[in-house]
C-alpha cells in the first residue's frame, strides 16, 4: 500500500498524501528525479524525506520509492477531477432527491475496472465516488481499492448509512481517502426518517457517523434543509459542531436529472439562497462526470450529449470541451437578457428548471429580481 501520490497536476507536479490534506509542489526536474530513481527501484531522496518529514510528520527516508509511492505518468489529456456514479439506485427514497427514478444498474466489474484505468489514463488525480448511495453498490469495495491503488485522491458523498459497516470500515482505515461528506437530513428521528421516507435511517446515519468519527476519518457534513427539517438547523449545525467537524448548509432543491419538478416542493422557502453570479467552469475542460454505464458528460447536471468510455476509450473525451463550451451558451430567454453577468445559475441547470416548469425565482437570480412573464 502506497504512503504518497507523485503526479503531474495540470501545469504543476505534486507529491499527495492520501487521508491527508495539503500537497508538496515539484519544480519538472525533481518530478522526472523521481520517474527515474522509481523505475531504477531506487530509495527516497534525501530532500523528499526532508520535505515529506516536515509536512506530514512521518519518515520515508532510505526506503525504495516504488514501495511507497505511486508515480503516475503525464497524459495528454489534461483532466484532473472527475465524479463517478457507481449506481442510481439508494437505500432511502428522499423527498428532495434529484435523481428521480433510483435504478440499480450500472457496469459489471471487467468494464468497471477498465474505466478506472480510463479515468487514470485521463489524468485524473481526484475522484469523487457518488451515487444514488455508492456503499450500497455490490462493486463498491473494488471500485474503491482499484482507484486508490491506481494513485487516486478519492472523496466519497455518501448518507452514512454504511458506514459502520466492518468491510467498509476497514477499507477506508486502511486505504484513508481524501474526505467523505455525509449528508444529514434531520436532527431527530421524526424529521430525518421524515424526509428520508425510511423508518430506522436515522439510527443507521447515527451509528455510521460515529464509527467514522471513531475511527478518524476526514468528514464533512452536507445539512440537507428542505421544509420537512429546517426548523431543527440549529440543531444540526449543533450536531457538528460536538463532534468537531465541518459542515456547510445545502438549501437550494433542484429538479431532477430528467427535468422532473416533483422534487421543487421539498424547497424551504425561507431557506431559498441566491447563488453567486455564474462566471464559467471547468466543465468538460478539466473535470467531467461518469455515469453509472460510463457515460461521461460536463458534469452530473449537463448529462447529454455524452460520450461511451467503454466504447471509445479516453480518446472519446477529445470532444468533451466542445460540448461543454456550447452547453454553458446562453440559450431560449437567456439569450438576450441583460442581466446576465449577475445570473447565478448555469445554462444546464436552467434548461432542467424550465423542464420542471419551476417558478422563474426558483432560478432566475440576479441583483434584481425577475418579474414573472405569463405565456
Amino acid at each position: 500500500m502506497h504512503e504518497l501520490i507523485i503526479t503531474p497536476f495540470l501545469d504543476d507536479y505534486v507529491v499527495l498524501c492520501p487521508g491527508n490534506h495539503g500537497g508538496l509542489r515539484l519544480p519538472l526536474h525533481q518530478y522526472r528525479e523521481l520517474v527515474q530513481v522509481a523505475a531504477d527501484g531506487g530509495r527516497c531522496p534525501p530532500w523528499l524525506a526532508d520535505a515529506v518529514r516536515q509536512g506530514w510528520q512521518f519518515d520515508i527516508s532510505g526506503r525504495p520509492l516504488n514501495e511507497l509511492a505511486v508515480v503516475r505518468d503525464e497524459s495528454p489529456h489534461g483532466y484532473v477531477r472527475a465524479t463517478y456514479e457507481l449506481n442510481l439506485g439508494c437505500n432511502y427514497d428522499c423527498e428532495h432527491c434529484y435523481l428521480g427514478l433510483k435504478r440499480f444498474e450500472g457496469l459489471a466489474w471487467p468494464e468497471r475496472e477498465r474505466l478506472l484505468y480510463i479515468l487514470r489514463d485521463a489524468g485524473v488525480v481526484w475522484l469523487q465516488l457518488t451515487g444514488g448511495e455508492p456503499m450500497i453498490d455490490k462493486l463498491f469495495l473494488d471500485v474503491y481499492g482499484t482507484a486508490y491503488e491506481l494513485g487516486m485522491m478519492l472523496t466519497i458523498l455518501t448518507n452514512g448509512s454504511r458506514l459502520a459497516n466492518p468491510k467498509i470500515l476497514e477499507l477506508l482505515t486502511t486505504h484513508r481517502p481524501h474526505e467523505i461528506t455525509i449528508s444529514v437530513y434531520g436532527a431527530t428521528e421524526a424529521s430525518y426518517d421524515g424526509l428520508t421516507r425510511r423508518r430506522g435511517a436515522f439510527k443507521a446515519f447515527s451509528r455510521g457517523l460515529a464509527s467514522a468519527h471513531e475511527a478518524g476519518l476526514p468528514l464533512k457534513l452536507s445539512l440537507i434543509i428542505t421544509k420537512t427539517n429546517a426548523h431543527e438547523v440549529e440543531q444540526m449545525q449543533a450536531m457538528g459542531d460536538a463532534l468537531g467537524i465541518p459542515h456547510h448548509l445545502y438549501v437550494n432543491m433542484s429538479p431532477t436529472i430528467y427535468g422532473g419538478a416533483e422534487t421543487l416542493p421539498s424547497q424551504s422557502v425561507e431557506y431559498l439562497r441566491k447563488r453567486k453570479p455564474f462566471t464559467g467552469c471547468n466543465a468538460g475542460h478539466t473535470f467531467f462526470h461518469v455515469d453509472p454505464h460510463g457515460m461521461a458528460s460536463i458534469c452530473k447536471i449537463g448529462r447529454d450529449p455524452n460520450i461511451s468510455l467503454i466504447e471509445e476509450g479516453v480518446d472519446g473525451l477529445v470532444r468533451l470541451g466542445e460540448i461543454a463550451d456550447s452547453l454553458l451558451l446562453r440559450q431560449g430567454g437567456c439569450t438576450g437578457c441583460g442581466l446576465q453577468g449577475t445570473c447565478g445559475t448555469c445554462m444546464p441547470l436552467v434548461q432542467l428548471y424550465r423542464k420542471a416548469k419551476a417558478p422563474l425565482a426558483a432560478y432566475c437570480q440576479h441583483r434584481e429580481p425577475r418579474e414573472e412573464v405569463a405565456g
